[in-house]
């Protein structure tokens, strides 16, 4: 029986065995002056914790009975001769003490508790913080608010603490041995700052409301400026100075050079009233200018987080501090991607196209030009009395490859295609019946990449472009489907009299086509779209038409064959 209440007793010391016994040993340093009327109590709540090893008040050169009443309240006592500042007596206090882990607890507080102390100290017990400061509810603050969050802001971006100046705090030996204690009221807010700056594991714990002795407006002073004082020294001290000052002028350089090559593309691509020259200067200016700047930065930027005692902090707040910049390169990082990623490369032709606008880069000596823009195009109704007129812009021509006064059939009824209206350059007009057919409405927006699916599988008659000197008193009409994707087709060069007079291209199929003078069937051909070359004559009058077909091509042209259109149709004025 006796073994059995030997073994329960052990079990009950077992469970309520202090969770840092053999682990943690802990002292709490009070610095007090002038505090008779609430050291007492502050000591006594502190050392009704098991897990507390010793309680150290550091007499910061009182007047009063501060010191005889902590001794009275169990306390070890050490005592200034004379007052040398709440970070002088930490430091004093902290020399003195032994524990793993060091709690400093103001003597002033009216309601401590001991739960209070013991949500401060326990993190660091159990592992989860090296460091805690302490959070609560009271009625001050105001060096808080208008000192130094302000400057922490500025600053030490990072960190981003409710109470940053809480004199309630705790934190391991081994940290404490490597920090500068400053004398005065900074210390509390520099050993955060130097915390923050090593990468040290700071947690801040909330612990409930508390009262301070209210300090004076002369006492608040003192405060703002020793706080003040340390942190303009630490930011000293870490670069955070030299950081915005030397790297300020880089950034704002780099942030204007990354805006002007946004400002470029986004004019190159949606603001009609920039010259598209001026865009892709205005792009490529911007871009010369960040990449020069970012480059100083980087370097600048290096050698400064080289120099820094804390060089991850550094990195870290040099990124909450140059955001802006970071944001700017994303979003042209963006654009570009959004702009460029749509990219097609066909023939020669580059196709940029984002949701509304299109930019081609258009490599064709013959027209001599080097990009064109091209969409979005809005449907209108067609003017009054062109019930058979297709008024469509140039480029919407172009990506048609179509000319003007060419001819479009929809459902078997002609329509011929206009130019626009001055002040209509991206305003495609179709008469009521097309639109039904097309099924497109009035409003409608179409970018250019979807122009081809709108019109696809429509027959039109193309008026091919003549060369020589022979061709003044004629025409050649090519009959062709538009297709909304690319094929090897053949490539067709056109002789009058042993001239060449004109070049088209388009698909073949193994079938037969017509070929037409003045509207009348002259020849069929059979054409075998395995043979390499072949040629093909038509006499007319005293006229010899020779069509040769030669070399495999892409294309997005498919030529009517006979019964489903004219191949090709010469009309010879004499």
């Amino acid at each position: 029986m006796d073994w059995i209440i030997i073994c329960f007793l052990l079990l009950i010391l077992a469970v309520n065995k202090p969770k840092n016994d053999h682990k943690f040993t802990v002292s709490v340093v009070i610095p007090a002056f002038n505090e008779a009327a609430t050291v007492g109590h502050v000591v006594k709540v502190v050392k009704s914790l098991d897990f507390i090893t010793e309680v150290i008040v550091v007499d910061d050169g009182s007047e009063d009975e501060t010191a005889k009443i902590a001794e009275n309240a169990g306390a070890i006592v050490l005592k200034h001769d004379l007052n040398k500042g709440k970070g002088s007596a930490l430091k004093t206090g902290f020399k003195y003490s032994r524990g793993d882990i060091v709690a400093f607890i103001d003597a002033d507080l009216h309601k401590l508790t001991s739960k209070q102390v013991e949500r401060m100290i326990q993190p660091i017990i159990d592992g989860k913080a090296d460091i805690t400061k302490t959070k609560f509810k009271r009625e001050a603050g105001r060096v808080t608010e208008l000192t130094a969050k302000p400057l922490l802001n500025f600053f030490f971006p990072e960190i981003k603490f409710d109470q940053p100046l809480s004199g309630q705090f705790a934190a391991k030996r081994n940290f404490l041995n490597n920090i500068k204690f400053e004398k005065d009221y900074g210390v509390d807010v520099g050993i955060v700052l130097d915390a923050d700056v090593r990468g040290i594991n700071i947690k801040e714990v909330d612990i409930g409301k508390i009262d301070h002795t209210l300090s004076s407006l002369k006492e608040l002073n003192l405060v703002a400026t020793e706080v003040v004082r340390t942190i303009m020294e630490r930011a000293m001290e870490y670069g955070r100075v030299t950081m915005m000052d030397a790297l300020g002028k880089y950034i704002r350089m780099g942030i204007l050079g990354l805006s002007l090559a946004t400002l470029g593309l986004f004019s190159l691509f949606f603001v009609r009233f920039v010259p598209p020259l001026l865009g892709i200067v205005i792009t490529v200016f911007g871009m010369i200018f960040a990449i020069y700047y970012i480059i100083k930065l980087i370097r600048r930027s290096l050698i400064v987080i080289y120099k820094s005692n804390g060089r991850a902090q550094s990195t870290k707040s040099f990124l909450y501090m140059h955001f802006p910049i970071l944001v700017s390169g994303l979003i042209l990082i963006v654009m570009l991607t959004s702009f460029l990623g749509a990219v097609n490369v066909d023939e020669g032709k580059i196709s940029i196209e984002p949701t509304s606008r299109n930019l081609i880069i258009w490599k064709q000596p013959s027209e001599n030009r080097t990009f064109d823009i091209r969409g979005p195009y809005t449907v209108d109704s067609a003017l009054e009395n062109e019930y058979n007129i297709l008024r469509v812009p140039k480029s919407a021509i172009d990506t048609l490859g179509l000319n003007y006064n060419d001819s479009i059939y929809i459902k078997d009824f002609k329509y011929s295609i206009n130019q626009t209206r001055p002040g209509e350059d991206n305003i495609l007009r179709v008469p009521a019946e097309a639109r039904s057919v097309l099924g497109i409405a009035v409003g409608d927006v179409i970018p250019d990449s979807n122009l081809r699916n709108i019109f696809k599988e429509l027959y039109a008659e193309k008026t091919l472009k003549l060369e020589g000197n022979n061709t003044n008193n004629l025409t050649i009409n090519e009959g062709i489907y538009l297709k909304t994707d690319n094929r090897i087709g053949k490539s067709i060069n056109i002789y009058l009299d042993d001239e060449k007079i004109s070049s088209s291209s388009g698909v073949f199929k193994n079938d037969t086509y017509g070929i037409y003078v003045n509207g009348e069937l002259v020849r069929t051909i059979k054409v075998n779209v395995d043979d390499a070359n072949r040629e093909y004559y038509v006499y007319w009058g005293s006229h010899l038409i020779r069509i040769e077909i030669i070399n495999r091509i892409s294309t997005d042209m498919e030529f009517a064959t006979f019964g489903n259109g004219r191949f090709l149709n010469f009309i010879l004025k004499n």
